[in-house]
């Protein structure tokens, strides 16, 4: 009796391999329909289904035994984690990060000043008297901003969260219209 290959190995694993491939793209292509990019979800779509029915064709094809199905499964999840660290290597967006500074914030403030615009507020806290600074700035900055925290005020709490849409009202770009990914300016 000979080990089959083809099913015991090579069609799990193309098949663990496609759903990593295809849940990637579904993750990515959801993030840029939450982002608002109307050019390129559409085509990551087509890929997404493309290969998707490649993959849940082979297992249509009468294949029955429990390791595909494993493997189907094993690929899901694995392309859900690879699509999170993709759309964090891509760190497309913008986001609002807002700080909390409790004790001495003018270092901190002063620091964020030199490279971004910043709203603070005077605010109570549980301790009494605090800081609330807010900043938009592009995903790819965040790391620079929690070290500047890190270094200036280490105990303020801060928080990020997505912003699909800001306007600049002292910038020249009167519109944006998304294309591909791309910005154009518009009139």
């Amino acid at each position: 009796m000979t080990f089959d290959y083809w099913t015991y190995l090579v069609l799990p694993l193309l098949i663990f391999l496609g759903r990593i491939i295809d849940v990637s793209i579904g993750t990515v292509r959801l993030i840029f329909v939450a982002k608002g990019f109307k050019g390129l979800a559409p085509v990551l779509g087509f890929f997404e289904v493309f290969v998707w029915i490649m993959v849940i064709g082979r297992l249509m094809d009468g294949v029955t035994d429990t390791i595909v199905y494993v493997a189907y499964a094993a690929g899901f999840a694995a392309g859900n984690f690879v699509g999170m660290k993709l759309e964090e290597k891509l760190s497309i967006g913008k986001v609002m990060i807002r700080i909390v500074a409790q004790k001495d914030s003018h270092k901190l403030i002063d620091k964020l000043k030199e490279k971004y615009s910043i709203t603070t507020i005077d605010t109570e806290g549980k301790m009494g008297p605090a800081k609330m600074i807010i900043l938009i700035i592009d995903k790819k900055q965040i790391h620079n901003i929690v070290k500047i925290i890190k270094n200036f005020n280490p105990k303020a709490f801060y928080s990020v969260e997505d912003v699909r849409f800001a306007i600049d009202n002292n910038s020249e770009i009167k519109r944006e219209k998304r294309f591909f990914g791309r910005l154009r300016k518009g009139k």
